[in-house]
């Protein structure tokens, strides 16, 4: 994998850990059930950053070598520092436009 490969999946990865972020909490919020929103963040970056990364491989052709593998870890914990900051930042910034 490449540079350019990386950045369009945690890129990608992103994207769809926001979206599927936004409509969980929705629907926690429908329920009126308590949560984190850091842990929920967390726990959805972490399951698409580390499944994505293993479909991604499966996709290409790519063999599962232990350094591969230590990759799939580590784009999850990058998908989850990306989603965090994005997430938060644009929230900070809407909020100080009101």
């Amino acid at each position: 994998m490449n540079g350019t490969d990386f950045l369009f999946l945690l890129m990608s990865f992103a994207v769809l850990t926001a979206t599927v972020t936004e409509a969980v909490k929705k629907f926690l919020d429908e329920q009126h059930v308590s949560y984190a929103s850091n842990i929920v963040v967390l726990v959805i970056a972490l399951v698409v950053g580390c499944g994505g990364m293993i479909l991604y491989y499966i996709g290409s052709g790519i063999p599962f070598t232990w350094l591969n593998i230590i990759y799939v870890p580590l784009m999850g914990i990058a998908n989850w520092m990306g989603s965090m900051v994005g997430y938060d930042k644009v929230k900070q910034a809407i909020e100080q436009l009101r």
